[in-house]
C-alpha cells in the first residue's frame, strides 16, 4: 500500500505511552515471577501459558514488551515473534521482544538475537534483569517531548536560531523517511545518517526522536538481521517530529 507523508504523519499522532507487558511462559512459578516482578516496576503486566495463546493475546492487544519463553507448548518465541513481525495490522507488530530460556549458550543468544528479539534473558533472573530489560522499553515508548524548547534554547542561545536550525531539521527529517526503506539495505550508511541526525536533534531539541535515534544506532552495532527491531519505532517518532516541526512553523 502506498504512504505519503502526510497520511503517514497523520497516523503517527496521539501514540500510547502506557507500558504493557506480556508474558509467555508454560512455567508456572517463571510466568508468577516475571508478572509480579514487572508490576513491581510500574508496568502492567499480563500473562499466557502456551505460544497459541501468545499468538491470540498479541495482535489483539497493544504490548510494548513480550516475555517469551523459548521452549513452549504449540510455539516457541521464535515462531511466536515470526507471526507477530509479519502481521502488519497486529496491534504489537513492532513492540520489544525478550526471548527467555533456562538453557543458553552463545549460539543460541545469536540465533533469538537474528530472529528480531532485542535482548536474550536468561532464566532463572532477578529484578535487575528485568530494570535492564525495561530501559529497552522505555527508550521504545520514551515520554520525552517531540521538541524541548529548553534544551533547544540552552543549546542555540537564541530563539531565533532556534526557529531557523528547527526549519533546517524538518528537510531533513523528510529527506530521511523517504530514504529509510534504501538505507535498511545498507546499515553503514544508515549509521552514519543516524549519527548526524542525533546532532541536529540536540541542537534543535527533538528530544524523544534522539532517544529513538540512539537505540536504533546501537541495533545497527550488533550486525545481525534483528538489528531493524526497533526501526518501526524509530520511524513513528520521526513522523510525530515531522508533524510538531510542522504545527511550530504554522503557530
Amino acid at each position: 500500500m502506498q504512504h505519503t507523508l502526510s497520511s503517514d504523519v497523520s497516523q503517527a499522532r496521539g501514540a500510547p505511552t502506557a507500558i504493557r507487558a506480556l508474558v509467555a511462559d508454560d512455567d508456572p512459578s517463571s510466568r508468577f515471577f516475571l508478572v509480579e516482578a514487572l508490576r513491581s516496576l510500574g508496568l502492567e503486566a499480563d500473562a499466557c501459558h502456551d505460544g497459541p495463546s501468545a499468538i491470540t493475546m498479541a495482535p489483539q492487544q497493544a504490548f510494548d514488551l513480550l516475555l517469551l519463553d523459548c521452549r513452549m507448548p504449540g510455539a516457541g518465541a521464535v515462531e511466536v515473534l515470526a507471526r507477530l513481525r509479519g502481521d502488519a495490522t497486529a496491534h504489537s507488530t513492532d513492540c520489544t521482544a525478550v526471548a527467555t530460556s533456562a538453557e543458553m549458550d552463545v549460539a543460541e543468544r545469536e540465533r533469538l538475537l537474528a530472529a528480531e528479539f532485542s535482548e536474550v534473558l536468561q532464566k532463572p533472573c532477578n529484578v535487575a534483569d528485568l530494570r535492564r530489560i525495561l530501559s529497552l522499553v522505555q527508550a521504545g515508548v520514551s515520554a520525552l517531548p517531540w521538541l524541548d524548547d529548553a534544551q533547544a534554547l540552552a543549546t542555540m542561545g537564541d530563539a531565533d536560531v532556534v526557529k531557523a536550525m528547527r526549519t533546517l531539521l524538518r528537510v531533513e527529517l523528510a529527506c530521511f523517511y523517504q530514504d529509510l526503506d534504501a538505507l535498511r539495505s545498507d546499515t553503514a550508511a544508515f549509521a552514519d545518517r543516524l549519527h548526524r541526525l542525533r546532532s541536529s536533534c540536540g541542537f534543535c531539541g527533538a528530544a524523544a526522536l534522539g532517544v529513538q535515534a540512539t537505540l536504533l544506532q546501537r541495533h545497527l552495532k550488533l550486525g545481525h538481521a534483528g538489528s531493524l527491531a526497533p526501526l518501526s519505532r524509530f520511524r513513528r517518532s520521526l513522523l510525530a517530529t515531522i508533524d510538531a516541526l510542522g504545527a511550530e512553523g504554522n503557530d
